[in-house]
């Protein structure tokens, strides 16, 4: 991400970018968007609807243990589809929100219940907020996060579109973790001639996709890379993406001998489209083709 853009206003940029991609791969497939139409309009209904009426249905964590009640309310609803992309992959985004708008709120609420049984050691919050606290807060006040999500999301409840996704709450973080503002350091686009990767995920709602060759306006010799159909922590995720960054770590002055990955052209990746759904009492299964 380009340092000199970042901010917590900056989030809904990406937040738009990565779900509109995963939307607009479901609408250029007919058998996801027959399956899963409008999603844009779904989304937004089920944003609104849960903010209002939280569900807490209660699941088994999917890394296992004994069942959690899990609150699904609008805000939950965002984050769930900004995260990594790893407890929810982005190509099964359509058939969990379409489960969602018919009563089955399984699948999402077991993405929400994987944080009850965290691994210890994998995410350092006191970073995280330092970080948050001293780099993204400083010079935005509430009312521009607010704005910055009203522009792309207007039906959204103002509850919701408060809060930047995957960092809510920073404001009142920062008023008390004591940390200094370093955004006169931080905020300055990077100029360095060495050779340099970036790589993107067409579906990261994180950091948006287009930001890559963005940030790399200022680094002459670098090279971005599209990954297509994945979200954040594009590496881990992508077998591609891992002999890309393999093949630059070893030739790193040699960007075009970079391998092309499944897809390059601009082809969505294919949606995953479940044949079955059921109610959120688990009974009543039936073929997708019918409404309940």
């Amino acid at each position: 991400m380009p340092p000199q853009i970042v901010s917590l206003p900056w989030t809904w940029d990406s937040a738009r970018e990565g779900i509109g991609a995963i939307f607009a791969a479901c609408e250029a497939q007919p058998r996801c968007r027959s399956r899963s139409p409008h999603l844009a309009r779904t989304l937004t209904q089920q944003v609104r609807r849960l903010e209002a009426n939280p569900l807490t249905p209660t699941v088994r964590p999917p890394g296992g243990g004994s069942p959690v009640r899990a609150v699904l309310d609008g805000g939950t609803l965002v984050n769930l589809l900004v995260a990594d992309g790893v407890a929810l992959p982005a190509v099964k985004v359509p058939a969990a929100l379409d489960a969602l708008a018919h009563g089955n709120p399984q699948r999402l609420a077991q993405v929400d219940a994987a944080g009850a049984t965290p691994a210890i050691g994998e995410f350092a919050h006191g970073l995280t907020h330092s970080m948050a606290c001293a780099e993204w807060v400083p010079g935005y006040t509430k009312s521009d996060l607010l704005a910055a999500g009203r522009r792309p999301f207007p039906g959204w409840p103002d509850s919701v579109l408060a809060q930047a996704p995957q960092l809510p709450f920073e404001h009142e973080l920062y008023r008390v973790w004591n940390v200094p503002d370093r955004t006169p350091v931080q905020r300055v686009a990077t100029v360095s001639k060495v050779p340099t990767l970036i790589v993107s995920g067409t579906f990261d709602a994180k950091t948006g996709a287009r930001w890559g060759p963005y940030t790399g306006r200022t680094l002459a010799r670098s090279t971005a890379v599209r990954i297509p159909g994945v979200g954040h922590f594009v590496v881990p995720q992508s077998p591609c993406a891992q002999r890309v960054l393999a093949s630059f770590l070893a030739r790193p002055t040699a960007p075009r001998s970079l391998p092309a990955c499944p897809r390059s052209s601009g082809r969505p990746p294919r949606m995953v489209i479940d044949d079955v759904w059921t109610t959120s009492t688990g009974r009543g299964c039936r073929p997708r083709g019918g409404r309940p």
